[in-house]
């Protein structure tokens, strides 16, 4: 379509709006209130998506803590006795069916069954099981929404985690934030609807990268802004020490004018794009660093989560941070904690993992509920895939390793419209399901019904076809939404 078509177009949109709230001011001024974007000159496709859930939300903000690495199911909620009763024994062949290994444990000639070493306990109404490791998240089990029967096809880290975050298992797709930045846009007008922040633990780590976060075909305002640790949580976002704000504001509207110019003359919407980031980098100048600031917060917080969460690029401290970039309307806050690789040495290293992330994920799910946010905002926690049963190596009474197994695994979500308690169950071996799968595509499904949209309408068309999260699969798993 050219241009004098497509503004044709444009101006016809507007005009059939109008007419169905009858001509006028105040028309005008409830059209802009309804459909921000109404007059930004976007074609209609993407006016109409932006800023609408499909159906009333349960959730308005996701905070996804996600264990990058896969954390161990079996050491930490998924308790199975038969494992400890056949300690060192082979895994039955009618168990494993044959399943895909990866070449870490292709050789092996025995499997031999791995019971956790550590003690689990049921906490909450509910019965939940939980490990010693993790006592604080246990205290909240009635919160929880216990997942134990994910599944994938993904058997190793990079298309596992990039399945999780942009619903296929190659890059140049929109991650999950970006998808919900595009469908609901942001809350508040000074910081991104999509946020970033990033950890290491003790264990043995592996590593993310920007195409986690990445818009895919998407606009690029869509991306997810990273924070970091440093002096400057956003990079290049503060004015060099000769510049003052006065002088930014005159450059940036200068440079507005220059790619106003160059729109008109291309029509490439990556030069709006352009020009909306200069100006929430401009806006964020003031709001990023009053919220980045933890020196205000109360003794009794600190204590919450921990004396971790004054040290800047901690988990401690990214809880706490997501905890108040969400509150100030932030809609997607992606938070990844690396070092849960547990393919040898595993229970030194749980250990430390649990440490590091027990009291501040507890605590993230306490400070949202005291303050009235838990209800709307969804909370999920969890990896790319899970552990097997059996040991990868030589394995011992204290000491084993687990390999890398998409068959079965737990994740848990909290807050946000879900249904707290336990859903799905795997057999004796902790190694198939036997109850109630969800597939990643069901996860995606579900969590996008949580915040209002349909999965099958939230859709980009891209090279001649219509994308989405859930690709041409996912269903909503109804037994999870509250």
């Amino acid at each position: 379509m050219n241009k004098e078509l497509l503004e044709q177009s444009l101006i016809l949109n507007r005009r059939k709006f109008l007419s169905k709230l009858s001509l006028g001011i105040g028309s005008v001024a409830l059209g802009s209130l309804l459909i921000p974007d109404l007059f930004t000159g976007k074609p209609d496709e993407e006016v109409l998506m932006a800023g609408l859930p499909h159906f009333a939300p349960k959730a308005k903000r996701i905070i996804y803590l996600f264990q990058n690495g896969a954390p161990s199911q079996l050491d930490l909620f998924d308790y199975k006795p038969k494992l400890q009763e056949m300690f060192g024994l082979d895994l039955p062949e009618s168990i494993r069916m044959g399943q895909r290994l990866t070449g870490m444990t292709a050789d092996q000639k025995k499997f031999p069954l791995a019971g956790s070493i550590f003690n689990f306990k049921q906490y909450g109404k509910t019965g939940a099981w939980f490990s010693e490791l993790l006592p604080h998240i246990a205290s909240v089990s009635d919160d929880l929404c216990i997942v134990k029967s994910l599944f994938t096809e993904a058997i190793n880290h990079d298309p596992a985690l990039t399945f999780f975050q942009t619903g296929a298992q190659v890059g140049n797709r929109p991650s999950m934030g970006s998808w919900l930045s595009y469908g609901l846009g942001s809350e508040n007008k000074n910081l991104p609807a999509f946020c970033v922040l990033l950890s290491k633990g003790k264990g043995n780590g592996q590593g993310v990268y920007s195409k986690l976060w990445s818009n895919g075909f998407l606009d690029s305002i869509h991306q997810g802004v990273q924070f970091s640790s440093g002096d400057n949580p956003v990079l290049y976002l503060n004015n060099p020490e000769s510049i003052s704000k006065e002088d930014r504001r005159k450059m940036l509207d200068k440079v507005n004018e220059l790619n106003e110019v160059a729109y008109e003359e291309f029509g490439d919407p990556e030069i709006n794009t352009k020009i909306q980031q200069y100006e929430m980098a401009f806006r964020m100048q003031t709001a990023v660093p009053e919220i980045t600031d933890m020196s205000k917060e109360p003794e009794s917080i600190i204590k919450l989560y921990g004396p971790e969460c004054l040290i800047p690029g901690t988990y401690a401290a990214n809880c706490l941070l997501a905890r108040k970039l969400s509150e100030n309307g932030v809609r997607f806050v992606q938070l990844y904690h690396q070092g849960w690789d547990g393919h040898n040495n595993l229970p030194n290293e749980i250990k430390g993992q649990c440490q590091d992330v027990d009291q501040a994920s507890a605590a993230l799910i306490t400070d949202l509920k005291q303050r009235g946010l838990l209800d709307e905002t969804l909370v999920i926690w969890g990896g790319e895939f899970g552990r097997t049963n059996y040991c990868q190596g030589t394995l011992t009474k204290d000491n084993y390793g687990r390999d890398h197994h998409p068959r079965c695994f737990t994740i848990m979500m909290a807050g946000g419209g879900v249904k707290p308690g336990v859903y799905g169950e795997t057999d004796d071996f902790g190694y198939n399901i036997i109850k109630d799968p969800v597939h990643v595509n069901d996860f995606h499904a579900t969590v996008l019904n949580l915040m209002g949209i349909n999965h099958e309408q939230l859709t980009y068309k891209h090279l001649g076809r219509r994308y989405r999260l859930t690709d041409v699969a996912g269903k909503v798993v109804n037994g999870i939404i509250a």
